[in-house]
């Protein structure tokens, strides 16, 4: 049996692991984007949470960020709701819980400011994703695709 990773809050941008994870996980946004976004995450704790997984030697293998929302979030039936905004653990790591563990810490914080959902969401095509969430305990709740339309500018 696997012991269970160590999961710690992020509680400053230096939390060893979390922007390499970040890289991994959002690998189109630039470090300045992703040490802006840290930032904010961290200056608004009432909002947001975010928690490294490590294992027993001290490597950061899994991240979890979520957001407490206020606004309609697709699929849900409360406010509050807790959303997991990001999930990630390193290729070599899958399937050993340590998904299971870092929601189950979003759960908890969620509960504790008064969410009683907890919702995410991935991309049609991510069917790796799909599977983890049900695995995760998640039910489908709609489909949603999004459209726009580039208008021209006034100043042009």
């Amino acid at each position: 049996m696997q012991s269970r990773p160590l999961i710690e809050p992020c509680a400053s941008i230096e939390q060893e692991g979390w922007l390499a994870l970040r890289r991994a996980l959002w690998p189109k946004s630039s470090d300045v984007e992703h040490l802006s976004e840290m930032a904010e995450c961290i200056a608004r704790p009432e909002r947001f949470s975010q928690f490294v997984a490590y294992d027993s030697s001290g490597g950061a293998i899994g991240l979890v960020e979520a957001s407490v929302r206020n606004d309609y979030v697709n699929g849900t039936e409360s406010s509050p709701v807790g959303c997991v905004e990001g999930l990630y653990v390193a290729p070599q790591c899958r399937r050993r819980g340590i998904a299971r563990a870092l929601v189950d810490e979003v759960a908890r914080w969620a509960i504790s400011r008064g969410c009683h959902e907890l919702a995410s969401d991935t991309e049609l095509h991510n069917e790796l994703s799909w599977r983890a969430h049900r695995a995760l305990g998640f039910e489908e709740t709609e489909r949603v695709v999004y459209f726009r339309r580039v208008l021209a500018r006034a100043d042009k």
